[in-house]
């Protein structure tokens, strides 16, 4: 194996991983730039009214966008295990 191919499966897989983790992290984005308008709007400032809505927009973005993260990790795998041989020598 050498260090161009090392190299680039770390480069792959660190590039799956911003990829998957993209639909949640923009949903907690979103929602929290909106609670911090309406925060700023109204004057409250209730801690919990950060996090439960939060919490909520990023699991409703996992369930929305398991099937794409699923298909995309297991190619992601296919890949590797396929492409084995080739990493041996």
């Amino acid at each position: 194996m050498t260090e161009n191919t090392v190299v680039g499966l770390a480069r792959e897989a660190i590039e799956l991983t911003l990829l998957i983790s993209m639909p949640m992290l923009l949903a907690g984005l979103v929602v929290g730039l909106v609670i911090s308008i309406f925060q700023a709007v109204t004057q409250i400032q209730e801690m919990t009214l950060t996090f439960v809505p939060k919490i909520v927009a990023v699991l409703l973005a996992l369930l929305v966008s398991f099937p794409w993260i699923m298909r995309k990790m297991i190619t992601f795998t296919e890949h590797l295990i396929l492409d084995l041989p080739r990493f041996i020598k």
